[in-house]
């Protein structure tokens, strides 16, 4: 089997994380075929660090887009494209995206890839992030083997071509449709609890406060057609998180503001069906998160 992997990792103003992000890639015992950074506006020292790599590794592309003023959860999805258009008609065979916050082992790549030999019908995986809680990276309390991380997911290329690439969403979870648009094409998608990736940045840690990615997640989890019942349990699964309770109630509101306002589905009927199908399915061994 082949092992030719393009990576592509949107980023805006990442130049606290960006070179440990360089220095895991170019330290992979399997190197990337391409790997493009783009740079979505950027404003900070980001350009400068990636080209600072270019010269001594070619396979280093800086892709920079103009600066942009609103901030839009579309927004990584459409950097994301901009830089497959760069790499689409080259030959590959798994593409992925990459966090521009993220770091693994020196051989994650080449046992990531070993996964996907042992296993023809893995479209779509990764390892489980790790979060920094007290200065020490700890396994992070959403991780789940049959969901892969957006920092971090890898795919087929036959697979991300079948579900038509990424779809950039207004509020986000364009990892998730693409994820269940694999397994409603009949991929498997899995993480694997082995593959540690160390989140330098905590999730959504880039929006501020902790309350308005929680409401606005919620609200994204209604326009993707989640089932009412999983998004009660799921909510009430996360007291746990932090911040305590107020999580839980953040995420519900959000859920609830936009069924009552009717937003607008960012997806088709038949995903919506197949989802609500399999998260009922989930409630029944209690596989909610």
């Amino acid at each position: 089997m082949k092992n030719r992997y393009i990576l592509i990792t949107p980023a805006k103003d990442e130049e606290k994380y960006i070179e440990t992000t360089i220095k895991s890639i170019v330290s992979q015992t399997v190197a990337p075929l391409k790997w493009i950074i783009v740079s979505d506006g950027s404003t900070d020292k980001t350009n400068d660090i990636v080209k600072s790599y270019t010269g001594k590794y070619p396979f280093i592309q800086l892709l920079g887009l103009p600066p942009r003023k609103e901030r839009n959860f579309g927004a990584q999805a459409r950097a994301f494209n901009k830089g497959y258009e760069l790499v689409k008609n080259l030959d590959f065979d798994f593409i992925g995206n990459l966090d521009a916050d993220i770091s693994y082992d020196p051989d994650y790549m080449e046992k990531i890839l070993k996964k996907f030999e042992e296993n023809g019908k893995l479209g779509l995986a990764g390892g489980f992030i790790y979060e920094k809680d007290r200065g020490v990276f700890k396994n992070r309390s959403v991780n789940r083997t049959w969901s892969i991380a957006n920092a971090v997911q890898l795919f087929r290329k036959q697979c991300f071509e079948e579900i038509g690439g990424y779809q950039p969403i207004k509020y986000g979870g364009h990892d998730w449709v693409a994820e269940t648009k694999a397994r409603i094409k009949g991929w498997e998608a899995q993480s694997f609890p082995e593959l540690k990736v160390c989140h330098h940045r905590r999730t959504n840690a880039a929006e501020g406060s902790a309350l308005g990615p929680l409401y606005r997640q919620g609200k994204m989890d209604y326009t993707l057609g989640s089932h009412p019942l999983f998004e009660i349990v799921k909510c009430f699964r996360r007291f746990y998180v932090r911040p305590y309770i107020f999580s839980t109630f953040a995420r519900l509101c959000g859920f609830t503001v936009a069924a009552i306002k009717h937003e607008e589905r960012a997806v088709s009927p038949e995903f919506m069906e197949y989802l609500k199908k399999e998260q009922l399915g989930r409630l029944k061994f209690f596989k909610v998160y």
